[in-house]
């Protein structure tokens, strides 16, 4: 069986299409610094818009060791809320506390915490996003720090499901089928 070679080109096209189709198919990672020096948390207007399977990574407030003692150090907490608690920083019965924020000087630099979106997860303390949907985060300050601004996000994930707007990927397949076919009889 003689199977064609590829040239050296041909070669470097096959690569540099898988290369492409890996890179577009990858997840994407958004990083925030929460800390009430960016002010964009602290506006009421920040944010982030992502898709299934990209990453939310929070970066918790972060000082050396030879930080000086006379500034406060930030100690929040971090909750997943409603949009009507999303208004004013107000901790309720239904906020999620998602992350503390408590180790401002953790030896291997700033604390993260990855926030993985997706529609189901198999952990127990995971969280289920639905595209086309928000979510609120807004954060408190803990018993240990200062008070602070209030500080939130609002993030998107991208995008409706196309089921909402076509009535036959949600009705079952045979009377869309029916439906099909007798529309294409009509038209003959």
């Amino acid at each position: 069986m003689n199977v064609p070679r590829c040239s050296g080109v041909c070669a470097m096209m096959r690569l540099l299409a898988l290369f492409i189709h890996v890179m577009s198919t990858t997840a994407k990672r958004h990083v925030v610094y929460w800390n009430s020096t960016n002010t964009r948390l602290t506006g009421d207007d920040y944010s982030v818009q992502v898709n299934l399977s990209d990453y939310l990574d929070i970066l918790c407030p972060y000082y050396p060791t030879n930080h000086p003692s006379s500034s406060p150090v930030e100690a929040l907490a971090l909750y997943l809320v409603a949009e009507s608690q999303f208004k004013g920083c107000v901790e309720t019965k239904e906020a999620i506390k998602r992350w503390e924020c408590n180790q401002p000087f953790a030896p291997y630099g700033p604390v993260r915490f990855s926030e993985k979106i997706q529609r189901f997860t198999p952990f127990s303390l995971g969280f289920e996003f639905l595209p086309g949907s928000h979510y609120y985060y807004s954060s408190l300050s803990t018993d240990d720090g200062p008070p602070l601004p209030c500080m939130k996000l609002r993030v998107t994930v991208c995008c409706p499901p196309s089921w909402l707007s076509d009535p036959c990927s949600y009705v079952d397949l045979p009377l869309c089928l029916a439906d099909a076919g007798s529309a294409g009889n009509a038209a003959q």
